[in-house]
């Protein structure tokens, strides 16, 4: 790792660390089943939404039993403000098959992957949050604030992006700094209006020094 690199590294562990010092998972869950769920029904929807939904759904429905004896019009009709709610419906039915088949929330991506509407990004969320393994989700907002400060380039996909944050981070330190960057993406570095005359990170920002 070069003396830049270190420098760098710093600079934006001590900044997240003053913006956001206590970084959480912002989708609420009581159980290991509750997040998966969560966290599958966010795929482009705001987690503020997926909460109101969830709230709902899992105090009617309180455990998976019960779920799953929900049709797939019942659920559509629990979950129809959020967006894609056809699709998940059926992705919320067959993860609660799976989870009373199996009997637990697996703790392996390959098992995670296996599960109706689970893929890499949100199988990261689920290790991460419920098993503390080292792991680095790539959303919308992680690819934003990547790009814009220069961890990825423009062209990038998220497999890649992800790749690059993994090289670039220490592992004990990628499931705090990835809650970070989430988090300064969605309140900060905003996709519209990104609050740049009050930014840690001006003077590297590509996005900054473009529209200058």
């Amino acid at each position: 790792m070069t003396g830049l690199m270190k420098i760098n590294n710093e600079k934006i562990y001590n900044s997240l660390d003053k913006i956001i010092p206590n970084p959480i998972c912002e989708l609420n869950y009581k159980k290991d089943y509750e997040l998966v769920i969560a966290v599958m029904l966010s795929a482009q929807t705001t987690d503020k939404r997926v909460n109101i939904v969830t709230n709902s759904l899992f105090n009617k429905y309180d455990t998976l039993e019960k779920l799953s004896k929900l049709s797939i019009k019942e659920i559509e009709n629990e979950i129809r403000t959020i967006g894609l709610f056809k699709n998940k419906a059926k992705h919320l039915k067959n993860i609660v098959k799976s989870l009373l088949e199996n009997g637990y929330v697996p703790n392996n991506r390959e098992e995670l992957e296996k599960l109706s509407g689970i893929g890499r990004k949100s199988a990261s969320v689920i290790l991460s949050e419920l098993f503390n393994i080292p792991s680095m989700p790539v959303d919308t907002h992680v690819e934003r604030v990547s790009k814009r400060l220069g961890l990825a380039s423009k062209n990038d996909n998220v497999l890649v992006v992800e790749k690059k944050l993994c090289k670039k981070f220490e592992k004990e330190k990628w499931n705090r700094i990835h809650k970070q960057l989430v988090l300064f993406g969605r309140y900060h570095c905003t996709s519209k209006k990104p609050k740049c005359d009050v930014c840690p990170f001006e003077d590297i920002c590509k996005y900054k020094n473009a529209i200058n």
